[in-house]
């Protein structure tokens, strides 16, 4: 990381300057980073670029008016100015009865940012990330039947993150992130087909080796060739980790604290219901350790912890910052988040559904005809209603087993029936900022030919 030049008593007097001009609160957020990436298609280097940059935010409170201001300028004079934007702007705004920051009581007190494990030392050079991406590209291309390439990415980044605010709170965490991907493509002419392969960890050594993943995205590609059209029909459908995940994030949407305040979420009225089966947990864990989305506290300083979303198929509580649980007449869950320029919101951190007890295998076995998808294209889902619709690609199962590819198919359905019969199998890794294993989910709708 380089030095920053925002200190955490830059940043409270900040604070005391927006009070003298006017506010009777205040925080502030400073991000600043440092990315390098490089991609390369077909052995040659394209791109080779690193960034490095930082954002102020600064919230001002007057009564029930708020307004945030932001600038990559911390000069004393930049400062001066984003005081006075601020101030005045909160002066104009119009008033809002949940806003502010938080009660000293909810903040976070103690926290060990060591123990999460949260920034890899040092930083990925730029020759690593080229051996990388140049390995994983070969490796792919290396396969019979590869034709072509879209391209293979390395990338390394790291970032602080300092909050403080009028409250008392004061304090900051670093946090660093390497990836690894690479797209090819197999066949000739309109029956080409791609397909890729990824990894990411916050620390570089946690990636796969880059030649598996070039070779997996070849085994991958080849494997979708020649996709067949399936006609429409209802029958159980299987989600591939790349795509199951999706499904937990639907909840996450569905059960957001800002969305619950304003009345527009399928699951209104789901709090303390079963939605999902018996055994179903759904966790959102910000102290994961080496979690790509792990912190030690939340945007607004609150403390966060791990949570049961769902418990035994239960709802167990909203996704809520500050603002929504004011709304809502609850306490915050430590869920905010925000960038420089934006006032909080609530979001999940590192989220995932247990896994089950059943393997893949074992969960296709019993099915007929069925879907696997391994891919998703498009969304349209009502957050009103739950109702679900979106075009999908995978293969087709005939008696357990996968049979062949198909692609241009459409999987509908309603979130409601969708989480009650849902399946995990045992196979949930950490990939993503949101995890699932492999689901199995029957009597989908499918529009083919």
């Amino acid at each position: 990381m380089p030095k920053t030049d925002m200190t955490l008593d830059r940043i409270t007097d900040l604070l005391a300057r927006a009070k003298k001009a006017g506010a009777d609160d205040a925080d502030a957020v400073y991000v600043e980073g440092t990315s390098l990436s490089v991609s390369q298609r077909l052995g040659k280097m394209e791109k080779l670029e690193r960034s490095e940059g930082a954002d102020l935010g600064l919230r001002v409170l007057i009564g029930k008016q708020q307004a945030v201001v932001s600038s990559s300028d911390t000069s004393e004079s930049a400062l001066n100015e984003l005081v006075e934007r601020a101030v005045a702007m909160a002066k104009n705004a119009p008033e809002d009865p949940f806003c502010g920051i938080a009660d000293p009581s909810e903040l976070a007190e103690t926290f060990d940012v060591e123990a999460l494990e949260l920034c890899e030392p040092g930083e990925v050079s730029q020759e690593k990330l080229i051996a990388w991406a140049t390995a994983c590209e070969e490796a792919a291309r290396s396969v019979e039947g590869i034709t072509n390439s879209e391209g293979a990415d390395a990338g390394w980044e790291t970032h602080q993150i300092t909050l403080a605010a009028t409250n008392g709170f004061a304090n900051s965490y670093a946090g660093s992130g390497s990836h690894i991907s690479v797209s090819v493509l197999a066949g000739t002419g309109t029956g080409m087909e791609r397909d890729y392969d990824y990894d990411s960890a916050v620390f570089s050594t946690d990636l796969r080796d880059p030649v598996d993943i070039g070779l997996k995205a070849a085994e991958k590609t080849l494997k979708r060739l020649n996709p067949r059209k399936v006609k429409s029909t209802q029958v159980p459908v299987i989600y591939d980790p790349r795509v199951s995940a999706s499904l937990v994030g639907h909840l996450a949407g569905a059960i957001n604290g800002s969305g619950i305040a304003r009345g527009t979420s399928f699951l209104l009225d789901a709090m303390g219901k079963e939605i999902f089966a018996p055994g179903i947990n759904i966790i959102d864990n910000p102290h994961r350790k080496r979690g790509l989305r792990s912190k030690p506290f939340d945007a607004e300083g609150v403390a966060n912890e791990k949570r049961h979303l769902i418990e035994n198929g239960v709802l167990k509580t909203w996704i809520m910052d500050l603002r929504s649980a004011r709304q809502l007449g609850l306490k915050s869950t430590g869920n905010a988040s925000r960038g420089a320029g934006s006032l909080p919101g609530p979001s999940t951190t590192n989220l995932y559904m247990e896994p089950g007890t059943i393997s893949p295998a074992d969960m296709i076995k019993d099915i007929k005809q069925g879907l696997y998808i391994t891919e998703m294209i498009g969304s349209s889902v009502n957050g009103v209603t739950g109702d679900y619709s979106r075009g999908a690609s995978g293969f087709w199962i005939e008696n357990g087993e996968l049979a062949y590819p198909v692609s241009e198919i459409t999987v509908a359905g309603n979130l409601k029936d969708m989480f009650r019969t849902a399946v995990p199998a045992n196979d949930l890794t950490f990939k993503y900022g949101t995890n699932a294993p492999t689901i199995r989910i029957d009597g989908m709708t499918l529009a083919g030919q």
